[in-house]
């Protein structure tokens, strides 16, 4: 069994305007806690306050393993890690890891200490205190004890990669961000997300909105419930929201996906779900 909590559901840009309260304004930030293992996918804004309830919750203590996966390394995927308090305490231990990267073209650790240099941030990756390792594995899959995760580079400019985790009960929990499909879905995708206990899957457009968009590698609703039917998955969660879309025009969009796909919502900042 694994508990799924979504601190950031915001793409592009965070939003505090009164209008967007319900749904959340933080960028992306997904907590995975599985039977063994922490993982958070994306730090975006939304891991400030990941970092608060992680010193509260004694099942996030400093003994358990937590890695920080990321779908990709744009601004609102990475801008909240310097504000991500438990990195500051020397007692724990966070691995940064990149699976499918062999051919990424730059050294991991370099990403991060480049957006804590003295002219953007106070405190550097080295001063942060905590133990943080960064693994590379050139593969497109790996196996931890009874878990596993498998990534697919999909379309995004500069690259991104969707996320299959398969936890130690057999759960299968499938995250995809950041992805643009163009004039047909991405069978790739579709292959990744079969069966699935649960699909995450951006929807930053409406299908109208998209074609004024193209290039800048999202998807529209349209196309997340076309992956989630075509996966056969028990459940969709749509996430990365505009920055533009309020709570009002949210809500019309879940209707609309309920309409074609029942078992499916809107991730809102602080929703939990178990698989």
């Amino acid at each position: 069994m694994s508990r799924i909590k979504f601190y950031g559901v915001r793409g592009s840009t965070p939003v505090c305007s009164a209008g967007f309260q319900e749904f959340g304004g933080n960028t992306s930030c997904i907590l995975m806690i599985g039977p063994k293992r922490t993982v958070i996918l994306d730090a975006g804004t939304g891991i400030r306050e990941l970092g608060k309830e992680m010193a509260r919750d004694p099942h996030l203590g400093i003994d358990r393993e937590c890695f920080l996966a990321f779908s990709h390394f744009h601004w609102d995927h990475i801008q909240g890690l310097p504000f991500f308090a438990p990195a500051y305490d020397p007692r724990r231990k966070f691995t940064i890891s990149a699976i499918g990267r062999g051919h990424y073209g730059k050294d991991l650790r370099s990403i991060f200490e480049a957006q804590m240099q003295e002219e953007y941030f106070p405190v550097s990756l080295e001063g942060m205190g905590a133990k943080i390792e960064f693994l590379h594995h050139p593969d497109s899959h790996m196996s931890f004890d009874e878990a596993f995760v498998k990534v697919v580079k999909h379309n995004h400019p500069g690259g991104a990669y969707s996320y299959r985790f398969q936890d130690t009960d057999g759960k299968v929990v499938v995250c995809c961000t950041d992805i643009e499909h163009g004039e047909n879905i991405d069978l790739r995708i579709v292959e990744l997300a079969q069966g699935a206990d649960l699909l995450i899957h951006e929807a930053q457009y409406t299908p109208e909105e998209l074609p004024r968009f193209k290039g800048w590698g999202h998807s529209s609703w349209t196309q997340a419930v076309d992956v989630a039917e075509q996966a056969n998955v028990k459940r969709l969660i749509i996430t990365h929201h505009d920055p533009d879309h309020d709570d009002k025009f949210l809500t019309g969009i879940e209707k609309k996906c309920q309409e074609r796909f029942p078992n499916s919502a809107l991730a809102r900042e602080g929703m939990e779900v178990v698989v």
